[in-house]
This record gives structure tokens, sequence and C-alpha cells, in this order.
């Protein structure tokens, strides 16, 4: 085992005394010298994270945040856990549902899952562009 290990360093030693004028290594300055550091690979998977965990969570927040400020009254809502009912009474942090006659609940603004089109069904998220 110890001759494999020599050979192979013996072997790599030998290509290293071909340093031309058309050598490929990091010495010629080429893209791969640039981009295998550790500094730029970081900044390579945080920009990777950004596009596909970050960005998409902030937008689903925001798209939740803005449709949690256009209830009204008389919106019929599905809430996280799975109650549909419909709004009677607004305060700023909760909501009082009427689930069935004579019947109403509060919930927090926060545990509202969305508004439920005239088919008792969430509606369908609105296509990509």
């Amino acid at each position: 085992m110890l001759d494999l290990l020599t050979t192979g360093t013996a072997w790599a030693m030998g290509m290293g005394g071909q340093q031309g004028g058309s050598g490929g290594g990091e010495s010629a300055g080429g893209l791969g010298g640039l981009l295998s550091g550790p500094i730029p690979m970081l900044v390579l998977m945080f920009v990777i994270f950004y596009f596909l965990l970050i960005r998409p969570q902030q937008k689903k927040a925001k798209a939740h945040k803005a449709m949690l400020a256009n209830i009204h009254k008389g919106d019929k809502i599905l809430t996280n856990g799975g109650v549909y009912g419909r709004v009677t009474g607004m305060d700023d942090q909760t909501l009082t549902l009427e689930i069935a006659p004579q019947v109403r609940i509060k919930v927090s603004r926060g545990h509202i899952a969305g508004v439920v089109g005239a088919g008792g069904a969430p509606p369908a998220p609105a296509p990509k562009k």
C-alpha cells in the first residue's frame, strides 16, 4: 500500500514540471481557479438558498398578509384547523366566525388559511407568470 501512495505522489509531482505558456491550472488565471475557493462557493450556496427557499417563503407570507388585510364581514373563510365559517365580526387580532346558525367562534387572524370561493372550496391558486 505504501507503494501506491508514493507512486501517485511521484506521478503528480512529475506533472507539475510542465508549466509552459499553455498551462491550464490556477496559475493561468482561469475560471476554475476563481470558483474553487471557499468564499465564492459560500456566496453561490447563499444565492441558491435565497432563490429556492427564502424568496418563495417571503412571497407566500406577503400574499397571506394581503389576504388577511382584505377580509371583510360576510366573507366565507377556512381556518387552519379546517373549520369553515362566515365572518360576522372583526377585531385587530381576532375574527368572529359563524359556523352554524347561532353558533359563533373567535379565531386569531393568523390562523386563517384562506377565503373560500362560492363552491365551498378554497379558490385555485393563480397561475404563475
